[in-house]
């Protein structure tokens, strides 16, 4: 009789879940097509869910459905680490216990390693520690185009070029989106300086837009598959970018068939008539002040909220624009928050550390190594003299939304000490006094670096170290405060701050032995760069910096990093101050077009400090000649190039190989030569490699404005094998037919 029950209650169990599964709605399926259960949700909700779903309802998140069991969507900034909580309805920190991130290397140091992987690293490291923190949106990557050494973003983005852009853009996606959380690509487009960036209007040829500064933003949609893309400040065409029938229904969703959400920027939003027809889909911090301004609710007065019902109720706007915005805001939905079998994402762990100490040692550059100066020879070193604030003070604090609550960071003077402690005296002295203050939008890194000795005081004592020791180690640079590396400020000059260019000029006086550490996300001048024996670009790199630096500077990492842009002379050897258009009031003319960085200095015929793409190792490479699998290529063709490349030094170590092309006759101007392709390859000492690049049509065209088309134009070209795009180390003709 027992069994008899059980099997009846079996039988009545399986039926019961048999039935439900097929009334199940088909949004709740997780087995439907998205596309499917994003029209039967829209089928399902009423004006005012919709209305509901396309603006804030708090700081940092938009409703769902609450009816229809859709959750709500909570966005994060990015892009170096999650943000500590804040209050729901005010800028203010929430005081949690339980949310200091990882932070991981500013972009800037990603770019820096010229490494696929490392950006794959990056963004599934990342992407778990918003998952874990429930996020479904990262708030970044950023790769607007380093226009200007000036912009006081450049930290955030990933250099001058294009091509690196685009092809170190997409791994980050892809890592971030395998955990279920949306990338949010930024800032679309033409964001490029800080000052005026709510007004300014970007006046730019159709060449330049689309060769330098959508490339990167198409490869984040068509090859990245980024499911949400962030509008920017800017104006273009005299219309908000944020609500540009340009930027966003033509070439976005038109032209690119991009399928995700466009996010407004945090108070880019200014029109809800653009806002509806323009392409916005998302709506999010509207300047108010929200609940406190004593409204019921103020995220109601946003743009895309009650003023957009009142219009649609009225007959004055249909909904059809309406249905389109929230499709796609469902579609992000059904992708992370409703996504079957998404992981659940870790936080603050010690893998996610080393993840980011792995990358910030790729990402160093070695700029200038006269006398073999580096690595630290501890053999021979007694005594290291560490010399200025940024070897002491936090970089994770600062700098705008970027700021992070970091679990910990290691300073370069502690990574020194924890790195040679035991086998030499490192000694420290501040030497200048830059910013003493601790406290950035509610996170306070807990350092007292209140300064009471005179200028006078802080430089005799870095004298008297320097005098002291067997080698001098100047962390300097810039930091992340207003009119630094920092969002909403340009820098005013290219010159280090804090009279940091006399305290190094004093220091070589009495210790010729000395290197300097530059922590920025710039470049910046060296007047003393002849007398300077080493050089090293050290970021912002997070979490693992100083152990990351100090690895390399004692040798027990071999730099392998490469500048992804340009650092020049003088501030006027910048295309963008040459023309003097940077920063613009009202409109701001992109009239050098498509010659930035490199391009610029080299059409120019301009020698720069540092050029894009350098970097030094401590191992030598011997690179052979490069070669053509044939001389002709047809229009549909690709065509193959292969160098050999050694390590001849003794030491293994990695090498950026840079493909070039260059052509040699053009109805339009065009660039000596642009960065088509390039290869990080691992080599032992004494080992040979041989790399080979294809390429098609795609990499010989330029964008004709007149035809708005790429145009392949039929003729000779060259390409140009380098380790930087001021090192050519061999050369090879062929025609395009």
């Amino acid at each position: 009789m027992l069994k008899n029950r059980i099997a009846t209650l079996l039988l009545i169990s399986i039926v019961s879940v048999t039935s439900n599964a097929q009334t199940k709605a088909i949004y709740q399926d997780n087995t439907k097509p998205v596309k499917d259960r994003v029209e039967d949700a829209l089928s399902r909700m009423t004006l005012e869910e919709k209305i509901a779903m396309i603006h804030a309802q708090s700081k940092f998140s938009s409703p769902g459905v609450p009816r229809l069991g859709i959750p709500e969507n909570w966005m994060t900034d990015g892009p170096h680490g999650i943000r500590p909580e804040t209050l729901w309805d005010e800028w203010d920190q929430a005081n949690w216990t339980n949310d200091s991130c990882i932070a991981f290397p500013a972009l800037t140091a990603l770019a820096a390693t010229w490494n696929k992987d490392m950006s794959l690293l990056y963004g599934k490291s990342i992407g778990e520690e918003a998952r874990y923190r429930n996020k479904n949106v990262l708030l970044g990557p950023g790769v607007n185009i380093y226009r200007s050494p000036l912009n006081g973003r450049n930290f955030e983005y990933m250099g001058e070029d294009p091509f690196l852009t685009s092809k170190m853009v997409v791994p980050y996606i892809q890592g971030v989106q395998s955990n279920g959380v949306a990338a949010c690509v930024k800032h679309f487009a033409l964001n490029n300086q800080e000052t005026n960036r709510h007004t300014v209007n970007v006046v730019v040829d159709d060449r330049a837009l689309y060769e330098i500064y959508l490339p990167a933003f198409k490869a984040a949609v068509q090859e990245g598959d980024t499911w949400t893309i962030m509008g920017a400040y800017n104006r273009y065409k005299d219309q908000q970018a944020c609500h540009n029938q340009y930027l966003l229904n033509d070439i976005l969703k038109g032209e690119w068939a991009f399928e995700g959400t466009v996010i407004a920027d945090w108070g880019g939003v200014n029109n809800t008539k653009e806002a509806i027809f323009n392409g916005m889909d998302l709506e999010f911090g509207t300047w108010t002040d929200g609940l406190s301004q004593g409204t019921k609710n103020a995220y109601d007065s946003y743009f895309l909220a009650q003023p957009y019902l009142k219009m649609i109720q009225s007959g004055e706007v249909g909904t059809k624009e309406l249905d389109d915005k929230v499709r796609r805001v469902l579609r992000l939905s059904f992708l992370t928050t409703m996504a079957k079998d998404r992981p659940l994402g870790s936080f603050g762990t010690e893998e996610h550390a080393l993840a980011g100490r792995k990358i910030a040692e790729e990402g160093i550059v070695l700029l200038q190594n006269k006398n073999n100066i580096l690595p630290i020879n501890l053999s021979k070193t007694k005594k290291v003299a560490v010399i200025g604030e940024n070897a002491i003070k936090m970089m994770t604090v600062g700098g705008g939304s970027s700021s992070l609550k970091a679990k910990y960071e290691i300073s370069p003077l502690d990574g020194l000490k924890n790195r040679i402690g035991s086998e030499a005296e490192v000694m420290y002295a501040r030497g200048y006094v830059g910013d003493a203050s601790t406290d950035y939008n509610g996170v306070n890194s807990g350092q007292n670096l209140a300064e009471k000795r005179s200028a006078q005081e802080l430089k005799d004592e870095a004298l008297k170290i320097a005098k002291e020791a067997d080698i001098v180690i100047f962390v300097g640079g810039l930091n992340k405060s207003d009119f630094q590396d920092s969002e909403g400020h340009d820098r005013k000059s290219l010159g280090l701050p804090y009279n940091q260019d006399q305290l190094i000029t004093d220091l070589l006086k009495v210790n010729k032995n000395l290197v300097f550490v530059n922590i920025s996300g710039n470049a910046v001048a060296m007047p003393w760069v002849n007398q300077v024996p080493g050089i090293v670009q050290g970021w912002f790199l997070g979490t693992e910096g100083g152990n990351a630096l100090a690895s390399v500077l004692v040798g027990d990492v071999n730099p392998s990093g490469k500048l992804t842009f340009t650092f020049p002379a003088r501030l006027e050897d910048n295309g963008a101050h040459a023309i003097g258009e940077f920063p613009g009031s009202k409109d701001v003319n992109y009239t050098e077009s498509i010659f930035v960085g490199y391009r610029w200095t080299e059409i120019k015929k301009i020698k720069p400090l540092f050029a894009f793409g350098h970097g030094l190792s401590y191992t030598t490479f011997q690179y052979g000649k490069v070669t053509a699998d044939k001389t002709n290529m047809g229009q549909s063709d690709k065509i193959s190039f292969s160098v050999k490349v050694k390590n001849t030094g003794k030491r293994d170590g990695f090498e950026v190989v840079q493909l070039y092309i260059s052509d040699l006759k053009s109805y339009l101007p065009r660039p000596v030569k642009e960065l088509k392709e390039f290869e990080k390859v691992f080599l032992k000492a004494g080992e040979e490699k041989t790399v080979t690049f294809t390429v098609n049509k795609t990499a010989l065209s330029f964008f004709d404005d007149k035809k708005h088309e790429w145009v392949a134009e039929p003729g000779d070209f060259e390409a140009i094998v380098g380790a930087s795009s001021a090192d050519i180390k061999s050369k090879v003709k062929f025609t395009l037919k």
